[in-house]
């Protein structure tokens, strides 16, 4: 089972917010999470309270081979998980 850890959109129009999780590869985009991980939001002008990561759940899925999007890749690294 190919996993990956990405973006799903939630919030109204032309006020995004996204939820981190682990999805199976083929889901679609707003589909059901294998499981949340974290909250995403790109209004907040400070970069440190923009989001929030279960940084152990997100070590758990990529130890077992996940891979992690472009956006939630640099999340990670600002939080020192990869």
């Amino acid at each position: 089972m190919a996993v990956r850890l990405r973006l799903k959109r939630t919030g109204r129009r032309n006020r995004p917010f996204y939820r981190i999780g682990a999805f199976h590869q083929t889901r679609r985009r707003d589909g059901a999470p294998i499981e949340d991980l974290g909250w995403y939001d790109p209004i907040v002008k400070d970069r440190a309270k923009s989001f929030e990561l279960n940084e152990e759940r997100a070590r758990y899925w990529l130890s077992v081979g996940a891979k992690p999007s472009e956006t939630v890749r640099s999340m990670l690294k600002l939080r020192g998980v990869v």
